[in-house]
């Protein structure tokens, strides 16, 4: 931060102290900043190599104001675990009361400030006023939420009457930054949960693992970070539908400190009496989170112990965790898409083929003129849409599989307002949605196979388009029309049964959709692309087509977006992020293996992976 920003006189150097890998001591300092006038819009620290952690200067005795509030901001940046320094620059009052944990506004440059009365630094009182444009907000819990509008905020600074030192008497609770000074210091990672409202994936009883995405700060023991935001339970977006593995009121000891695994790779978790005298399977499960949990976020974790109550509960390695429960997809044993006859065909997942197999069955006999399919996770049976939209068909894939009866029609007038591509959930479920205009609706078909359930979609503000159903069951993706804008949404799926009661079906609905693209006027193409991460094709209004990731909290993960392609009609993508990303354009089926650009793979449309 910092940079020459109007005001007259000496001009005083805010440093930082940044310390690099191996223990060079770095002076990095910031542009120079006049010692009086206003500061405004105070530019953002570029970003920096991730292995170097950044540490604010202290105030100096004869700080002004301007210098004051600048330090303040400055060190709101850097890699202080608890904030001292920029404690140093408050009152001891001011400093008693300021949680900087409450929350993170997200400026998409870092904060201006301009002083309300600068003719007042006579009588030991000033006010400045922060300001600036919201990008996103971190809450408590760490979630991540996308944000627009202006952003303005008042310090007020004081003058001790005894030392004559300028110091903040009052602060916006929480922490404020600019856009690249948060990508430097915080970092997104998934906590696991189980979904609570199934006994397993289909035809099974291990539980499935949901990703919770949250961000935590980059360089601030980041291990000992998410262990606490994992045992301290999931997000309040999430956690209608899933469960946890810790008792309640489970927290780490107090006297833990930061924890490390050693150098065989396994980490010691010191909790409090709430966890003591759990089972077995109960502590296995809590040790299984904390593995998915902790993948890829600092030092490499292979097995975890558990100890509370004086003693250990249990101990779970990497490979253990996978026996106790699933993340994600397996990954797909084959690509399918509808061939120029209108057949479901196939090819194996990642593999260099180009000639395609009719799958077995009706569907891949050409009994039926296809436009879509969906293949369930177990790849055993699929359902797929007729050239029309009109009618959804589901058949076995296995030879002499008979096609039946339609299982849903539609009364749309036009094929673009009848049935979406369906989708499959973990649980066996086929999920689809009617885009008649005078009816529209979205379904699960149990099974596959029972009488459609018209799914409750409370706060729906529009029609959907498109629908993608996350391997864990519990999240769904839409993409939802309202005038002339094609929205992607991440809604919530519960179930409950009427009146407690087990005999009737139960009431699904999907709730609290929120957006995942909010800077995208038009979503063509999704899919699911990871345990919390979608691709996405759309266009920004006024822009062209692009093709990128988004995470479900709507932020952008940091990882490079696909190699660009024109005129995409449809993406699909694996959970198992070592399938190679493949999409229906003006080409035919091109797919994108890793490192790569794309590849013409054959004619053909809607290609899709299991789910």
């Amino acid at each position: 931060m910092g940079g020459e920003r109007g005001g007259r006189g000496r001009r005083a150097s805010v440093r930082t102290v940044a310390y690099a890998a191996g223990g060079v001591v770095l002076l990095a300092g910031c542009a120079s900043m006049p010692d009086d006038g206003d500061l405004r819009g105070v530019e953002s620290t570029p970003r920096q190599d991730t292995q170097v952690r950044v540490f604010a200067m202290p105030p100096s005795e004869d700080a002004t104001p301007t210098q004051i509030v600048q330090g303040f901001l400055e060190a709101l940046t850097s890699d202080d675990p608890d904030y001292k320094t920029a404690r140093q620059y408050l009152t001891r009052e001011a400093a008693k009361t300021w949680r900087p944990e409450l929350s993170t506004t997200v400026l998409s440059d870092g904060p201006g400030a301009q002083a309300d009365r600068p003719d007042r630094q006579d009588i030991g009182s000033l006010s400045y006023t922060l300001t600036g444009t919201k990008v996103a907000t971190v809450d408590a819990q760490q979630s991540y939420a996308p944000a627009s509008g202006s952003y303005t905020k008042l310090v007020h600074l004081t003058k001790d009457t005894e030392n004559g030192q300028w110091r903040i008497d009052a602060v916006p609770q929480g922490v404020v930054m600019g856009k690249s000074d948060f990508q430097r210091n915080y970092r997104a990672v998934n906590k696991y949960y189980f979904a609570s409202n199934d006994g397993g994936t289909a035809g099974g009883t291990t539980p499935v693992a949901v990703a919770d995405p949250v961000y935590v700060r980059s360089h601030v023991d980041p291990t000992t970070q998410m262990v606490r935001s994992l045992v301290g339970g999931p997000t309040s977006w999430l956690d209608p539908v899933v469960r946890s593995g810790f008792p309640t009121g489970t927290a780490l000891r107090k006297d833990a400190g930061p924890l490390t695994p050693d150098d065989r790779g396994r980490l010691t978790v010191p909790l409090n009496d709430r966890a003591a005298g759990v089972g077995t399977g109960r502590c296995e499960e809590m040790a299984a989170q904390l593995l998915f949990t902790l993948r890829g976020v600092g030092p490499a974790v292979e097995e975890v112990e558990l100890r509370a109550g004086g003693g250990p509960l249990c101990l779970l390695t990497q490979q253990g965790a996978e026996m106790v429960a699933t993340t994600g997809a397996p990954p797909p044993d084959n690509l399918y898409f509808v061939d120029d006859e209108h057949r479901v065909v196939r090819i194996a997942a990642g593999s260099s083929d180009t000639e395609p197999d009719p799958v077995p069955g009706a569907l891949g006999e050409g009994e039926k003129a296809l436009r879509s399919v969906a293949v369930a996770r177990d790849e055993q049976t699929a359902a797929g849409v007729g050239l029309d939209g009109r009618s959804l068909f589901v058949a076995p894939l296995e030879p002499g599989g008979s096609l039946g009866e339609p299982v849903l029609h539609s009364a749309g007038k036009t094929e673009e307002d009848r049935l979406t591509t369906p989708s499959w959930d973990a649980r066996g479920g086929l999920w689809v949605a009617d885009r008649d205009p005078a009816a529209p609706r979205l379904y699960l078909l149990e099974d596959g196979a029972e009488e459609p359930l018209e799914v409750r979609t409370p706060g729906l503000d529009g029609r959907v388009r498109a629908v993608r159903v996350a391997a864990d069951g519990v999240r769904i993706a839409l993409v939802v029309e309202k005038g002339d804008r094609h929205s992607l949404l991440i809604g919530r799926i519960e179930r409950s049964r009427p009146d407690g009661g087990t005999d009737e079906r139960p009431a699904v609905t999907v709730r609290d959709l929120r957006s995942a693209t909010p800077e995208l006027e038009q979503v063509t193409a999704m899919s699911w692309a990871g345990d919390s991460r979608l691709v996405v094709v759309g266009r920004e209004q006024g822009g062209v087509e692009q093709m990128k990731y988004v995470e479900v909290d709507g932020s952008t993960p940091d990882v490079p977006p696909p190699a660009a392609l024109t005129g995409v009609k449809a993406v699909t993508a694996s959970e198992d992020e070592s399938a190679p990303l493949v999409a229906y354009s003006v080409d035919g089926i091109v797919r994108l293996p890793s490192g790569a650009q794309w590849q013409k793979v054959t004619k053909g449309t809607a290609p899709v992976y299991p789910g």
